[in-house]
């Protein structure tokens, strides 16, 4: 069964970039028809799509964060990463990667990282 695990760290300046990686085990990266995601919750609201990597490498991301993210994977270490940019103490939540079928289909999540952006 796939596990995944974010690591990063938990406080980010304001105007500073996010980088966040996930650990995928039990699983390869690059087994076709699955997409690999980030997904946020700030506090007291849903969760919000934020973007992701497919197999072919190509990312893909939310209209609303597209000029400040950016999703790469290493294959080797069969991990993948968020980076957002420029980011505010709107930026702040609890994020999560995932795996993602066609259909957006979320069928595997990782426990989550709290981010808090705060000088």
């Amino acid at each position: 069964q796939v596990q995944l695990q974010e690591s990063g760290p938990g406080l980010v300046k304001p105007s500073q970039t996010l980088s966040l990686t996930c650990f995928v085990s039990g699983g390869s990266i690059t087994t076709n028809y699955y997409y690999w995601s980030w997904i946020r919750q700030p506090p007291g609201k849903g969760l919000e799509w934020i973007g992701y990597i497919g197999t072919s490498g190509n990312a893909y991301y939310s209209p609303s964060l597209k000029s400040r993210t950016s999703i790469s994977r290493d294959t080797s270490k069969n991990q993948f990463t968020l980076q957002l940019s420029s980011v505010t103490p709107e930026d702040t939540a609890m994020y999560y990667c995932t795996r993602m079928r066609t259909g957006w289909n979320f069928d595997s999540w990782g426990q989550g990282t709290q981010v808090t952006v705060s000088s």
